[in-house]
């Protein structure tokens, strides 16, 4: 297949690009500094999980750090450590964590051997937004029927991504759409693809699902489960996108009255959705992304390959923070009943890693707890907006 692309339209496009991509990390450094805290301004290091997947997580990180170079620079501010210091420092940290120690002792070890950065503003910790993001399970089938109507497909055969790091320097995006005559051209947008036929022969699907509102969910969390009538379960992840824009179906209902700013979750988006069928494509195409998927055989990986944690996996965007580090958050989680209905909100604090990011994660003020599977994990991802504060750590070897 000839996937040549005219050499002007990639010359604009990577000129395009480098300036938005400086630009927005010009933006976020320039307001909200990452610095070294004094320890004397270090947070209280509790952890209501009690240490639970917290070797997990951080395992999950030292296997990211170990494929890179070992003199690989990872910035914190204006600090940078080398990929192989942070193994030390992580390791060291697991080992400390397994002696299972007390709450004095884990503040001893973090005065002696942490150094820990925060973005500030006027010298204090920002707030940070915390939003969350869960796996949903939807039913599905192999084969299409009347209760099966909807796709999840793989990615396209036509659809073509350009690295940009290997025609500019410095360059860390890509540019994603379809070849036509040799020139690069934008991929389809959602609406094309729902009503078009565009994929005909173009992408195989995964499955073919039920529910047109999960679907839609599946694509903004990025991964989940499909469960099949025989009962296998197919672990779905995000592979790529058409390269479009995500745009917010929830602003989209705010801006139009639809719903008030403070009522809008996964769940009154779902419930209007329900209530108002005829509006149901009209929402949908608000957002013009489209995801595609492939299969693993676990749960949710995140977009540093690595398997992601439940309650510890944290999405950051990727410019001007630290792939891979260790966390400490503190924000809000809801407390449910057995069915998933939250009855009230509690403050939190625990330690998590930044393996994940996402399309609606911009700036330092934004983070997104992977919070799972299961109704608990839906109602915290659907529910939580809440602001906290969010520090970054690295364990001196």
């Amino acid at each position: 297949m000839n996937r040549r692309i005219e050499w002007w339209v990639l010359v604009l496009l990577v000129g395009a690009l480098m300036a938005l991509i400086t630009g927005a990390g010009l933006a976020a450094g320039a307001d909200f500094p990452m610095v070294r805290l004094e320890t004397r301004a270090f947070p209280e290091f509790t952890d209501d999980l009690n240490g639970d997947r917290l070797v997990e997580a951080a395992a999950a990180s030292i296997e990211y750090y170990r494929k890179l170079p070992p003199d690989r620079a990872i910035a914190y501010g204006t600090d940078s450590y080398p990929a192989a210091q942070l193994v030390e420092g992580l390791t060291r940290f697991i080992v400390f964590h397994e002696t299972g120690p007390s709450h004095r002792a884990l503040k001893k070890f973090m005065q002696q051997h942490a150094a820990v950065y925060a973005h500030v503003d006027s010298h204090k910790p920002i707030d940070v937004l915390f939003t969350g993001y869960f796996e949903p399970e939807l039913a599905g089938n192999r084969t299409r029927s009347d209760r099966f109507p909807h796709p999840v497909y793989r990615r396209p055969r036509d659809l073509v991504n350009v690295d940009l790091a290997r025609f500019a320097s410095g360059c860390t995006d890509e540019i994603i759409g379809r070849h036509d005559d040799g020139t690069l051209i934008p991929y389809y947008d959602r609406k094309t693809i729902d009503s078009a036929g565009v994929l005909d022969g173009q992408a195989e699907v995964v499955a073919w699902v039920s529910d047109p509102v999960g679907l839609f969910f599946l694509h903004v969390q990025g991964s989940g489960k499909v469960r099949l009538e025989d009962g296998e379960i197919l672990n779905v992840h995000y592979d790529i996108t058409n390269g479009l824009p995500y745009r917010s179906i929830g602003k989209y209902l705010i801006d139009k009255g639809a719903l008030k700013k403070g009522e809008v979750s996964m769940q009154t988006i779902r419930d209007y959705i329900l209530a108002h069928p005829e509006e149901q494509e009209e929402i949908f195409h608000y957002n013009p992304r489209y995801v595609f998927f492939r299969t693993r055989p676990h749960g949710a990986v995140g977009c540093l390959g690595a398997p992601l944690t439940p309650g510890r996996s944290v999405a950051l965007d990727r410019a001007g923070t630290p792939a891979g580090s260790l966390l400490f958050i503190r924000t809000q989680k809801p407390v449910c009943d057995a069915a998933g209905k939250i009855e009230e909100w509690t403050g939190f604090s625990r330690f998590a890693v930044n393996q994940d990011t996402g399309a609606a994660i911009r700036g330092p003020a934004r983070a997104d707890i992977f919070w799972g599977s299961g109704a608990y994990a839906e109602s915290a991802a659907g529910y939580l907006q809440h602001p906290g504060n969010l520090y970054y750590i690295v364990i001196m070897p």
